[in-house]
């Protein structure tokens, strides 16, 4: 299901960027550049959620770590000077536009990384 939402929030994202930077770039390129960023973010996410494995692990956590930081970021700096976003980005307001569930997501794969991570360390007496 994780992996199924982020694949959701990649396509969304990705089809968003896609069209605003082709079609209105020079209204809000910050806005629109750091919409990629998350689209590319999701999708580096859900493909290493979706192999598994240790290094795909790694990657995962590092992306899941990198969108909860934009998150939390861009949030706090799209509320603070609003100037500098004309137009909403997937991370802008903490994902308001997305129903919170930017600012959810991240948290969410990493309990789920760290969970299954310690369930494979486990030794039984």
């Amino acid at each position: 299901m994780l992996v199924a939402v982020y694949g959701v929030f990649a396509l969304a994202a990705g089809a968003r960027a896609g069209v605003q930077i082709a079609t209105r770039f020079d209204e809000a390129p910050l806005a629109y550049l750091l919409s990629a960023l998350a689209a590319i973010v999701y999708v580096l996410a859900t493909v290493a959620l979706a192999l598994g494995g240790r290094l795909s692990r790694r990657v995962a956590a590092a992306a899941c770590s990198l969108e909860l930081a934009g998150v939390l970021v861009i949030g706090t700096f799209s509320l603070v000077d609003a100037e500098s976003f004309p137009d909403e980005t997937v991370w802008s307001a903490y994902g308001r536009g997305y129903g919170f569930v930017p600012l959810v997501l991240p948290v969410i794969g990493l309990a789920w990384l760290w969970h299954t991570g310690r369930k494979g360390t486990r030794t039984s007496a």
